[in-house]
């Protein structure tokens, strides 16, 4: 449905994005995540047809008709209600069963009591739920969704998390954008993760976290004995715990070590990496705080 190739986009002498290489197929569902400035909404408007790329290729299979865009911003007629935003957009995509359509989105997304409010007296979550029925309000074959939970309380973070998957799941074709790693871990199985206008890397979320070692974490009843010397190097304490990264050979040899050397083992949990941890070995530290300090704000 998407086909990037040497993707560049520049504002004048700032190139946002740098020869970006990715696909999405008919049905995908494909989570883009990185800090603010790494050329998440660039990619995300190119894709939309709403900006055209400076250099290389890229190919949309379905026409703006068929494509549902949520930008960064909720943008919305603010002079009108909300029911006359989605009734003004139903009638330009000709959408069968238009009233009962926009009934039923603004029942799910919380918006029926505020319908006959102008949208410039809702708040800023209410415009981004609005402006998400007008993505959804014409069954689209791809969803293209620019930060989708900012400005949602919990419930309503809920709400789209269900739709998101129900549309997934009966075909939709999804492309979304976030900085909330977790929202990227829940919800998909796919990732593409951009950092200084490239991807360096596509594929799924296991994918991403075997790139790094499993990590064991050990509490012992003593403190120093024998045993030490079978620890591996880059085992670190933390008063009775010890953290380090699960050996080549496994467990049991250090296990065995342990015993013997009566360590006195309280506890021991083997823990795959999360999608940060592999963020920070694929994008890199400095990435990874600016995703860190983008979540804070």
């Amino acid at each position: 449905m998407i086909r990037a190739a040497g993707l560049e986009k520049r504002y004048g002498y700032k190139r946002v994005l740098r020869g970006l290489d990715f696909e999405l197929d008919r049905g995908g569902f494909l989570v883009v995540t990185g800090p603010n400035g790494s050329g998440k909404t660039t990619l995300l408007r190119l894709c939309a047809g709403l900006a055209l790329p400076t250099t290389g290729t890229l190919e949309i299979e379905p026409g703006r008709a068929a494509i549902g865009f949520l930008a960064h911003e909720p943008l919305v007629y603010l002079e009108l209600t909300a029911l006359e935003n989605l009734d003004l957009y139903g009638r330009l995509y000709r959408v069968p069963e238009r009233r009962e359509r926009i009934g039923m989105l603004l029942e799910r997304f919380g918006l029926w009591e505020s319908r006959r409010e102008r949208a410039a007296k809702l708040s800023r979550g209410q415009l981004q739920r609005l402006a998400l029925c007008r993505s959804l309000l014409h069954r689209p074959e791809l969803l293209i969704l620019d930060e989708p939970f900012a400005g949602l309380d919990a419930l309503n973070q809920g709400r789209l998390e269900e739709t998101i998957r129900r549309l997934a799941a009966a075909g939709t074709t999804v492309l979304f954008s976030t900085h909330v790693i977790a929202h990227a871990e829940r919800l998909c199985e796919r990732i593409a993760i951009i950092a200084g206008g490239k991807v360096p890397f596509t594929g799924l979320v296991s994918e991403a976290r075997d790139r790094l070692p499993q990590q064991v974490r050990l509490e012992l009843a003593q403190s120093d004995g024998s045993w030490r010397a079978a620890l591996p190097a880059d085992a670190r304490r933390e008063g009775a715990l010890w953290h380090f990264s699960l050996p080549p050979g496994g467990v049991e040899p250090l296990l065995r070590a342990l015993i013997e050397g009566e360590a006195g083992i309280l506890s021991l949990s083997i823990e795959r990496p999360g999608l940060h941890d592999a963020f920070v070995a694929i994008a890199g530290e400095a990435a990874a705080k600016a995703l860190a300090e983008e979540k804070e704000r």
